[in-house]
């Protein structure tokens, strides 16, 4: 199970969530405007949205965290065998875990390591239903990483120009958005996704900072004008990664 992009590969045969469209789109349209110089990845996966924000950023700090034993040793493995093993590390923890290291940092020092830039593809399904597939449910459904926790854990875990980047289903836009408002995140760009220019928006592409913007950038991204016939914005966005979006 691999997958070649341009500058790297993905090993996925140990994980339960493969190479997907929401990943790669994260990865190429989380905002770098700002210059990060750390970036930490919520639910790594096999690595994928570190590698891409390596390849396009010159962060000199790139963490991600991964709960899952098998999915966390083939993002170590993924890293280890990138152009950026130097600034990419992998955390096999919760990210609770990662909260109260936090905070017993801040209590002790005053302050805790902050990071410019954190995304994450979370979980979302939130249906009643569950698959046989254990790693795949915990891996996809959103008990496994809510959005409250997520959203405070940003809270702590940003710099003051931090910004928070994330990819969900459309449906759950305004209540990420009034989740993060309560916690003093605002909008900071917002794109939504279509799979083709008659189908509904299904999924929300989201940037949040500490700031209040006068005007948010907002707009739409077809992915496909037609059937394997992909839009020149999709293009655009993803032929820095994929072998053939020339």
């Amino acid at each position: 199970m691999h997958f070649k992009f341009k500058q790297f590969s993905i090993n996925q045969d140990k994980t339960a969530m493969k190479v997907g469209t929401d990943g790669v789109l994260l990865g190429a349209w989380t905002p770098l405007d700002l210059m990060p110089e750390s970036i930490l990845d919520i639910g790594a996966g096999t690595g994928l949205i570190a590698l891409q924000l390596a390849q396009r950023s010159s962060a000199f700090q790139i963490d991600a965290l991964e709960i899952d034993e098998h999915a966390y040793e083939q993002a170590v493995d993924n890293f280890e065998q990138s152009p950026w093993r130097d600034r990419l590390f992998c955390y096999h923890a919760a990210l609770d875990e990662l909260v109260e290291e936090a905070k017993a940092e801040q209590e002790e020092v005053g302050e805790s390591n902050c990071y410019d830039l954190i995304v994450c593809n979370p979980p979302f399904y939130s249906e009643d239903f569950k698959t046989n597939d254990v790693a795949r449910d915990l891996a996809r459904f959103q008990d496994a990483l809510p959005f409250e926790e997520l959203v405070e854990a940003a809270d702590l875990l940003l710099s003051d120009e931090g910004i928070l980047a994330v990819i969900i289903p459309f449906k759950e836009e305004e209540r990420f958005i009034a989740l993060c408002a309560q916690n003093q995140l605002f909008p900071y760009k917002i794109t939504r996704v279509k799979g083709n220019p008659t189908t509904a928006i299904v999924r929300s592409l989201l940037a949040f900072s500490r700031n209040t913007l006068a005007k948010i950038p907002t707009n739409e991204l077809v992915i496909e004008k037609d059937r394997h016939q992909y839009t020149p914005e999709y293009s655009a966005l993803t032929r820095d990664f994929y072998l053939k979006m020339d």
